[in-house]
């Protein structure tokens, strides 16, 4: 029995009053044939298009682990590229065992984690096919690299759970705009006239507003009311493209969460430096990331894989140490 292709994060809702964190667990499908994830991963993969700094902080972090992967007999950059992507979209990457005729583990070939389940059965794993066919593998047959996750162990947790809400804001941001210009409401003001004007005047006015289009637009334009009254002429402001719905505001506002939860520096994150002094050297501040957050990642996913393969086919990242691989 597959899962169904629809999914939902729900209304927006605060994380301490229970929505999002008190479903977060695993469960046995109806089939009772493998366990569901903690959170859609469909929805997962989707936000990776929300918006324009989700989807390339990920590509990022990818890159800046890979840009130290020394390649294999057993693990080529392709593999290791692809599940590198899926751990840090899902926290979870699944590799299938290619084995000799001796037992041994000679190859890792990635599996797509979007469609990879725990089964029921200790050590033995699913992959959910289009078709709603289920395959099962044997036990011990796929190696499951994740993070660590305080409320179970099935599966692995993002830690960027928690900028969603700022996720899905920022594309909510956007799509209102671009309705608020194609539906026309910064036309911008209603040009009100009360004076005694001639029917010849009139057409030559409105002639004159609908003439503002492509070249020659926003040019000022002069009327004359022979013994005309106050606001006989009046210009009444309908929707101001700028400032109402402060765009500006929600998306960087944002966009700092969810830099700040991919934990980039801005220096490294394509920001535009707010100040004069701009955001300091920027080889320091790329030492520092690649200390802190790169070669953690790094040393997770030698240590999962190199347990699973002879010595002679470990693979290895550039850390900057001199120490051996795990």
């Amino acid at each position: 029995m597959s899962e169904p292709l629809l999914f939902t994060f729900g209304d927006p809702e605060p994380v301490l009053s229970g929505i999002i964190y008190d479903y977060l667990g695993t469960w046995l499908t109806d089939n009772g044939t493998y366990y569901a994830p903690p959170v859609p991963f469909k929805g997962l993969a989707r936000l990776l298009r929300a918006n324009a700094y989700h989807g390339p902080a990920i590509e990022f972090k990818v890159n800046q682990v890979m840009r130290g992967f020394k390649a294999s007999r057993a693990v080529s950059r392709r593999t290791m590229h692809a599940g590198c992507t899926d751990f840090h979209v899902f926290y979870n990457a699944f590799f299938l065992k290619v084995r000799n005729h001796f037992g041994e583990v000679v190859g890792l070939r990635q599996l797509p984690s979007i469609n990879m389940r725990r089964a029921k059965a200790t050590g033995v794993y699913c992959l959910l096919l289009e078709t709603g066919k289920v395959v099962t593998f044997e036990p011990d047959e796929v190696l499951h690299v994740k993070n660590y996750d305080v409320c179970q162990e099935i599966y692995g947790l993002p830690g960027y759970l928690g900028a969603i809400q700022s996720m899905l804001l920022n594309e909510d941001a956007t799509l209102f705009r671009r309705k608020y210009y194609k539906n026309g409401a910064h036309m911008g003001y209603i040009f009100y006239a009360g004076g005694q004007l001639d029917p010849e005047t009139q057409t030559a006015i409105k002639e004159r507003i609908q003439g503002t289009k492509g070249i020659g637009n926003f040019r000022s334009m002069f009327i004359h009311i022979p013994n005309g009254k106050e606001k006989e002429i009046q210009i009444i402001p309908v929707g101001d493209f700028s400032t109402k719905d402060e765009l500006e505001k929600i998306k960087n506002l944002s966009r700092d969460d969810i830099i700040a939860a991919h934990r980039i520096p801005p220096a490294m994150a394509c920001l535009i430096p707010q100040n004069t002094g701009g955001f300091g050297d920027i080889t320091k501040i790329d030492e520092v990331y690649q200390r802190n957050e790169v070669k953690p990642v790094q040393e997770l996913l030698m240590e999962s894989i190199n347990e699973v393969l002879l010595p002679r086919d470990w693979v290895t990242f550039d850390t900057g140490s001199e120490s051996s691989p795990m």
